[in-house]
């Protein structure tokens, strides 16, 4: 059978499978013909072909949630950060005003004192 250079060992690997897959079978049902044995390999194989797309099919729907998740938790992590920068800004304009305030009235000192 004739492929690619460099494609020899993955050639004969893929033969050795499906003879191991054909022993195997023979060994299961016995002498039903080669040309049987050979289509139920290649019944075998294209069932597993099959069943990992659609494994691979679930996993990328999985990937795919995952990652809008991701993108929801990051707006999450934003809205939450810009929340508390928010809260921080408007906490420190009080403590401003307030201290301004504090700095607009006249310190009180022992003559007022006395006079109280």
């Amino acid at each position: 059978m004739a492929c690619d250079d460099g494609q020899e060992e993955h050639l004969t690997r893929l033969a050795k499978d499906l003879d191991g897959r054909i022993a195997q079978l023979r060994g299961d049902f016995g002498e039903i013909g080669d040309m049987r044995l050979t289509v139920m390999a290649a019944l075998t194989i294209a069932d597993e072909l099959r069943e990992q797309r659609g494994q691979l099919r679930r996993i990328e729907d999985e990937l795919a949630a995952l990652q809008d998740a991701r993108v929801v938790a990051a707006d999450r992590t934003k809205a939450t950060e810009n929340a508390i920068a928010a809260a921080f800004n408007s906490a420190a304009e009080r403590i401003e005003t307030l201290a301004r305030a504090l700095d607009g009235r006249a310190p009180a000192g022992p003559a007022d004192a006395a006079r109280g």
